[in-house]
């Protein structure tokens, strides 16, 4: 996908309250980088309280995931997700604006050989991730260091499409985003030896999915990594990255590529992923997306785990 021109259209007075936001942001976010952590767990605890349905998704799914923990703990890790959440905002943002080597400071990258040795060996790379909600810096964080190419969902407001774009493909001028519907476009980026950042972990759908055990539980889990990974000749190489608890930054961590992946039965192959997704989440499960409904496709003849949406 071609960058996104600056359009004349952008100044149209429908624009102005997002201009007006987006500038407030801007100023806020020039604040000091512990301070943006307490406001954004403030802004965490503002959701908790007014995000009533997102929140009531994140506490089943931490009831599913993490039976053996007690009420009272998973109230503890479910704040603390929220608080997680909010400080995302802020990242979100600080990786658009900030300025890259005040960005970069914050940065430990711990296993990048992995990545070089595959563009050595003119090797494609899917760079697999998850949606922890440190994702947005994570991937700012990276890009600085080696050339990224993304799947990308164009956003519907077009002004917000534009920031967007632009914030995330200003660390590396070599990166590209690559409609999630265009798998010609990234088969093509693979196989000429350019690393894509994927993460195989949300639930889309059973249209190309097959039900494996994630935390115990039947999930609907994408085939496309095998796929991707046998028809652009690619290796996988795990990523995740986290907010450390000091305050001093997020370690970025690349793991060895998967080894004799993809196999002969997709099955196998989901179930490996889920397996590397459950250790990976149980590292740090207060900065993962909880509020998404994972396990909302359910194997025929099993009931709903989520209630009907109002």
């Amino acid at each position: 996908m071609d960058r996104p021109p600056f359009r004349a259209y952008f100044l149209h007075p429908r624009f102005w309250p997002l201009w007006l936001g987006l500038g407030l942001l801007w100023l806020i976010v020039q604040l000091p980088y512990r301070l943006l952590l307490r406001l954004g767990t403030g802004l965490g605890w503002v959701m908790y309280r007014l995000a009533g349905a997102r929140r009531r998704i994140a506490a089943r799914n931490l009831a599913l995931c993490f039976p053996a923990l007690d009420e009272a703990a998973r109230e503890r890790l479910l704040r603390a997700n929220f608080a997680s959440t909010g400080i995302a905002f802020f990242e979100m943002a600080m990786s658009w604006w900030w300025p890259r080597r005040r960005l970069a400071r914050l940065a430990q990258v711990e296993g990048l050989e992995h990545l070089q040795q595959a563009e050595a060996a003119g090797q494609g790379v899917i760079l697999m991730a998850l949606h922890y909600t440190t994702l947005e810096i994570g991937a700012a964080l990276l890009s600085q260091r080696h050339t990224i190419d993304g799947m990308y969902r164009e956003h519907k407001n077009a002004l917000f499409d534009f920031i967007q774009r632009r914030g995330r493909e200003r660390h590396n001028p070599d990166a590209t985003a690559i409609d999630r519907d265009d798998v010609r476009g990234m088969l093509k980026s693979l196989r000429s030896g350019r690393a894509i950042w994927y993460a195989p972990d949300q639930d889309y759908g059973p249209k190309q999915s097959l039900f494996v055990p994630l935390f115990g539980i039947q999930a609907a889990t994408v085939t496309a990594t095998s796929k991707f990974a046998r028809l652009g000749r690619a290796r996988v190489v795990p990523f995740t990255q986290v907010r450390l608890a000091d305050g001093s930054g997020y370690r970025l961590q690349l793991y060895p590529a998967l080894k004799d992946f993809p196999g002969p039965v997709e099955d196998a192959d989901c179930l490996r992923i889920n397996r590397w997704i459950e250790t990976a989440v149980g590292q740090c499960p207060e900065q993962y997306l909880w509020a998404h409904r994972r396990f909302k496709t359910r194997p025929p003849g099993e009931p709903r785990l989520y209630p009907k949406k109002a």
